[in-house]
């Protein structure tokens, strides 16, 4: 298990969406954040009270965890004295990132000589099937974006709060690094063999009574040519019976990609919805989920009328306007 409560590492962190790991935790488990520590050139700002280790220390914090998910997921030399540090001051390490700590034969030598612990999220802990495609009793809905980072972990998160105050059955299905570090168990996607990933994911929703919603994390995008797989995965072996659509509209292009400008949602719920059809012919696209955080609210307010309008469908912003609409489109299916 990882110790809480944690001291969050933002690094060197180039913006805001860079630190989203730590965000989700701030955000989700706020009673697990002591702090954050942010190292010179970080442009990334969380609001929790900055925190030099020592500080952190004394202030009961346990576990410094990485919460930047930088491009290809590695550890800097700059962080890595940091790290080292940290063992030194008596602090485990967590970190989703694929540059995993146990393969750092320096962090290695440390955390033995001191007796700290050393935490891969990002590792497969099961053999995961070869996905069979066979139908699961219960019923699952899956979050799929126009780009990566657009809210997909926040709609899941939200949706299940509602759910639950609306006393459905529901349980939200990690499948990232944030989610798993959320709620301490899932399956970490994107380090699993790709011949086993929608395998993995018919493995974390196994059949269940048949009103219980089974709330799986969405990653990637269909349209990132860099990460479009592992939403394929989710695709296929989550068998979703509804899909809900995320956006970022202030967005001028993908995630990480100048050249490619994002889908429109016509566009994604229409190449989305068919590859769902392919492993459950009944699936529907419920909702739209709308990440509105660079909108004022009264801008967000008038894009969501309009979008209603325009898809037929309830659209709402989960985290900032709730996800009653969206729990409302699945109790009715």
């Amino acid at each position: 298990m990882i110790e809480t409560p944690y001291l969050l590492f933002l690094g060197d962190a180039p913006d805001q969406l860079a630190a989203k790991v730590a965000q989700g935790i701030k955000d989700w488990r706020p009673e697990n954040a002591v702090g954050q520590f942010r190292m010179e050139g970080c442009k990334a700002d969380l609001g929790l009270p900055d925190m030099d280790l020592a500080a952190a220390k004394a202030a009961g914090a346990k576990t410094l965890v990485i919460g930047v998910a930088n491009r290809g997921g590695v550890i800097s030399r700059a962080w890595k004295k940091v790290l080292i540090a940290a063992l030194e001051e008596g602090f485990d390490l967590a970190s989703g990132l694929h540059n995993l700590l146990r393969d750092e034969a320096d962090l290695v030598a440390v955390a033995e000589a001191t007796g700290r612990a050393l935490h891969d999220v990002r590792v497969p802990e099961v053999e995961y099937p070869i996905a069979n495609g066979v139908k699961r009793s219960g019923k699952r809905v899956l979050a799929v974006g126009t780009d990566c980072s657009v809210g997909k972990m926040y709609t899941a998160l939200a949706l299940d709060t509602a759910m639950r105050e609306r006393g459905m059955k529901s349980t939200f299905r990690a499948t990232g690094q944030t989610g798993i570090l959320i709620t301490g168990d899932g399956v970490p996607l994107d380090a699993v063999v790709a011949d086993f990933m929608a395998g993995s994911i018919e493995w974390l929703t196994p059949d269940n009574d048949a009103d219980h919603w089974d709330i799986i994390e969405g990653q990637g995008s269909l349209f990132h040519v860099s990460f479009s797989g592992v939403t394929m995965a989710l695709i296929h072996g989550g068998q979703p019976d509804a899909l809900i659509l995320c956006h970022e509209p202030t967005r001028a292009h993908m995630r990480g990609l100048p050249g490619y400008t994002l889908p429109t949602l016509e566009v994604l719920r229409d190449t989305a919805l068919p590859l769902a059809q392919v492993a459950n012919p009944a699936c529907q696209v419920v909702g739209i989920a709308v990440n509105t955080q660079h909108m004022s609210r009264d801008e967000a307010t008038a894009y969501l009328t309009d979008l209603e309008a325009e898809m037929g469908l309830p659209a709402t912003d989960p985290y900032r306007f709730g996800a009653g609409k969206l729990a409302e489109a699945l109790a009715a299916l």
